[in-house]
């Protein structure tokens, strides 16, 4: 009974390694720091020394970014043109800011949640089954 206690304590649950995402920590340890800069990796983690190579998080944020910041804004921009058909100055004044606001403020914290879930689930690239044997 020991055993199967102290192997749950040190499993981490989906929803722990989703939080150590968005808050951008380490995913193993959740204590670490997982960038250098706005959107540079550090090369390792400073408290418990994962080596952050494995990271690939590729287009996958900035794909699922574009998508809601893409419906937000031109669903709110439809609204806006049907009901009051403002002049297009107006629309580049209210759209813009909008625009990086849905799109650079989330897309820290989605890279960091993907490649916690990438470390949660041991995701590796495709390998082909050597049908041969």
């Amino acid at each position: 009974m020991n055993e199967t206690a102290s192997t749950s304590e040190t499993e981490v649950t989906l929803l722990k390694s989703a939080l150590r995402g968005l808050a951008c920590k380490c995913p193993r340890c959740g204590q670490g720091k997982l960038y250098a800069g706005f959107l540079t990796l550090a090369p390792a983690c400073e408290h418990c020394s994962l080596d952050y190579a494995f990271i690939d998080s590729g287009d996958g944020p900035a794909i699922f970014i574009i998508m809601l910041a893409g419906a937000i804004v031109v669903g709110c921009a439809l609204v806006v043109e049907v009901k009051y058909q403002p002049p297009y100055w107006l629309h580049a004044v209210l759209w813009l800011p909008l625009i990086l606001a849905t799109t650079l403020l989330p897309l820290r914290a989605m890279k960091s949640l993907l490649i916690a879930l990438q470390f949660h689930h041991k995701a590796a690239p495709g390998r082909l089954v050597d049908r041969a044997k």
